[in-house]
This record gives C-alpha cells, sequence and structure tokens, in this order.
C-alpha cells in the first residue's frame, strides 16, 4: 500500500531482507546502504541515470509541507511511468484526495528536470493540462500552478506556441459548426505530456468528436486522472487504462 520496495526484520541478532522487487528473503549482515537499495531498485525498474534519480526523489515543491503519503506514491508512479516510456496511464484518485496537487508536482519534477519526450536536454517540456470546465483550468492555472510563473498560458482564441505550460479546455480546441479546431494549429508531437482531469468525461465517448484532440496528439505522453475509472474502462478503445495507477480511498487515506 506504500509503495516500499524492501523491508527489514531483526530480532537483534540476525537481519532478514524482505525484497519485495523479487519477492524473495535472505540474511544479511549489516543492513544495506539507502545508495545500495537505492542502485538496486534503479536497476529493477529500469530507472537508471541521472534523470531518474532527480524525478523521483525530493524535494517537492510545496512550501512549508511535503505531500501526504498517498500522494507521493501517485506522483511516484506516474512519473516512473513516464520515465519507462509507458505512454499511457490512469490516475485513479478518490475525490477529495488532491489530483491537482498531485498533478502540480507531476508536471513540476518534468519540468524541472528539462524531460522531453525527445530526449533533448536544451529544452523544457510543453505540457498541456485540460479539462472540460473553465473552473477545472483556471483555478489550477492562477492558484496551484502559479510557480510557473510566465510559462504558463491558457488557449483561447490564439494558438500561442511560445510557452511550456497550457492550460485549455476541450471547448476551445474542437472542430465543430462555430470553431475550426484550434488545436490543429499546434503540430501532432508540438507537447511532450498532456494531463487530462476528469478525463473519464467527454473523451471517453467513443462517439466523442473531444476524443479526435487526444488521438491528434497521439505522440504525446497521456496522463489521465479520475475518481470514476468505470466509466473509463467501459469504453475499451480509450488508450488511458493500458497503465493504470489506483491510489487509496478517500477514507483509507485519511
Amino acid at each position: 500500500m506504500l509503495g516500499l520496495k524492501f523491508a527489514f526484520s531483526t530480532n537483534g541478532k540476525g537481519i532478514i531482507e524482505h525484497d519485495y522487487l523479487t519477492g524473495k528473503e535472505r540474511e544479511v549482515d549489516p543492513f544495506p546502504s539507502a545508495d545500495e537499495l537505492w542502485q538496486r531498485i534503479q536497476k529493477a525498474e529500469g530507472l537508471e541515470g541521472k534523470i531518474g534519480k532527480s524525478l523521483l526523489t525530493p524535494p517537492h515543491h510545496i512550501p512549508g509541507k511535503v505531500p501526504r503519503y498517498y500522494q507521493e506514491i501517485a506522483i511516484n508512479r506516474a512519473v516512473q511511468a513516464v520515465l519507462q516510456g509507458k505512454r499511457r496511464s490512469l490516475l485513479t484518485m478518490a475525490t477529495g484526495t488532491g489530483k491537482t496537487l498531485v498533478a502540480f508536482q507531476i508536471i513540476w519534477k518534468l519540468w524541472s528536470a528539462r524531460w522531453n519526450r525527445t530526449g533533448d536536454s536544451t529544452r523544457k517540456p510543453r505540457i498541456l493540462y485540460l479539462s472540460d470546465r473553465n473552473i477545472l483550468i483556471d483555478k489550477p492555472k492562477d492558484i496551484e500552478f502559479a510557480p510557473f510563473g510566465d510559462a504558463r498560458h491558457k488557449i483561447a482564441r490564439d494558438a500561442v506556441k511560445s510557452r511550456e505550460v497550457y492550460f485549455a479546455i476541450y471547448q476551445s480546441l474542437a472542430k465543430d459548426e462555430r470553431r475550426p479546431g484550434l488545436y490543429r494549429e499546434y503540430s501532432r508531437d508540438f507537447f511532450d505530456l498532456i494531463v487530462v482531469d476528469e478525463c473519464h468525461r467527454g473523451s471517453a465517448r467513443d462517439e466523442s468528436n473531444w476524443r479526435e484532440i487526444l488521438e491528434y496528439f497521439e505522440p504525446a505522453y497521456q496522463l489521465g486522472m479520475t475518481a470514476t475509472p468505470t466509466l473509463i474502462t467501459e469504453s475499451p478503445s480509450l488508450g488511458f487504462p493500458t497503465f493504470s495507477m489506483s491510489l487509496p480511498s478517500r477514507t483509507t487515506a485519511t
């Protein structure tokens, strides 16, 4: 439940290591060092290298506090999925357990480490935070994501391409009888990561014209967030369930 990889038992004379990476138990003497354990995790999970260490270790950007244990698990699992090349992920967290905070931390870590889809260390990633209601992007943009400063931009009428952290609702990007389809003014590979809040709505329906937006930006890593995963798994053609991370319920978490 805590996402831990090792546990140790001792009676004061001997030490037993429980390795949850391999499922094996063994006697050890002395306790392994933190560096040794970290190297074993990196090798087993395919996270070797400087960028893996920088993304899966603190600091978190929350002045004066740290994420709760289940939020930290969510952050690390999502980042790990990206590092392992899992391009479609679904993050399931109960309502009220902090999905917006978790999304900010994921994006902050990737942005600060200069991770991007192509491995170009000279630029920071271009990320789209997408939802279906203005209130779901305006508040995060202005409050939780304020540390990004001038890197933020809300897509409305024009296809601005000079920022790094973008916010948009489907309606402002979609093509219909009144709108030309603003999303097509961006190249298919423009975004490195798309975070879809409340992804069980809108794009989860096979017949939805909003789905075209995610399909158009197919090269991007896409992270869906929801508290209602059933509506997504009932749609077999949706890409998100390829990799799912379910976190404790609100009752358990508190």
